[in-house]
């Protein structure tokens, strides 16, 4: 597809959402004042071809009020996924027409996605086993020959991963894109399993580590002013908030894991555990072992 008709879909798409509901007559307003058009109106016969392409690529509906005759995205069956597609090209657009400001524009890096994203995604869409070697950091000889039916990917903190079952040893594994080497496509299909729903697989996780405990009810208590970050950025998507007036508890349904001990810590003192004991302990521990090294006693 070429990349200028990839942004004219993006802005149909983007246009009506960000209004809401729009007419024709609005969208050719704005149409001419975009860079595509030259100073001339959509014809409607281009509207349809790029609205039907639209729905298509970025998988929403973009429905006609038949009273009012504007134009609105039908989002109640959208996903995740297709919120941050339409972000993330939406940034892109942006960027990508800033060239001249770039020393003013900055970004995250995800060095992930740059080499093996592309063919796993296309294992996943067409049900393709992969076989690649793998360099974890806490070991010093690379694992050969590892073959994987992916089942999912997920980003999290900059970095790509993809989830699937790991053939030899017929269960459920991790890795990390950045750590893998020599990728390829094996010929052939594999039968996904029936019974595998990625979305429960991971609904009560925090990070990328699915541990085989217990969903435990997590208690939070955090400050007045850090509790507007959580409510713009939820931690999870259980977030439940109770608001006090000097504080807030938020409540979560989780598996305890090193990825969520960790991320509590980086608020400090804005943070307090209140439950599970499991977790309060977990914390401890992290922070008591943090407070050895900073230790101002003589040796």
């Amino acid at each position: 597809m070429p990349h200028d008709l990839f942004n004219r879909y993006l802005w149909l798409i983007d246009t009506i959402r960000r209004y809401g509901r729009i007419t024709r007559a609005d969208i050719d307003e704005l149409w001419k004042r975009s860079r595509f058009s030259k100073g001339e109106p959509l014809p409607r016969r281009t509207f349809c071809n790029y609205r039907a392409a639209a729905e298509e690529l970025f998988k929403v509906e973009i429905k006609c009020d038949p009273v009012t005759f504007e134009y609105y995205i039908d989002e109640d069956g959208g996903e995740a996924v297709t919120e941050w597609l339409l972000n993330a090209a939406a940034t892109n657009e942006v960027i990508s027409h800033s060239r001249d400001m770039a020393d003013r524009i900055f970004v995250e890096d995800v060095p992930s996605a740059r080499e093996f994203l592309a063919p796993v995604i296309d294992a996943l869409r067409n049900y393709r086993r992969i076989q690649f070697t793998y360099q974890p950091f806490y070991r010093t000889v690379p694992t050969t020959g590892i073959v994987l039916e992916p089942y999912f990917v997920k980003l999290f903190r900059q970095r790509w991963y993809v989830v699937g079952r790991h053939v030899e040893q017929d269960r459920i594994k991790t890795y990390a894109l950045d750590r893998i080497t020599g990728l390829r496509l094996i010929p052939g299909k594999f039968k996904p399993d029936p019974t595998f729903d990625a979305a429960a697989y991971t609904a009560n996780s925090f990070g990328i580590v699915v541990n085989p405990t217990p969903v435990r009810k997590v208690a939070i208590k955090v400050d007045a002013r850090l509790a507007k970050y959580f409510r713009a950025l939820p931690l999870h998507s259980t977030q439940e908030e109770y608001i006090h007036d000097e504080f807030s508890i938020f409540h979560y349904h989780l598996r305890l894991s090193l990825d969520l001990v960790e991320e509590l810590l980086k608020y400090g003192a804005r943070v307090e555990v209140l439950s599970p004991p499991e977790l309060r302990a977990m914390m401890a521990d992290e922070l008591n072992r943090a407070a050895a090294k900073y230790d101002t006693k003589p040796q």
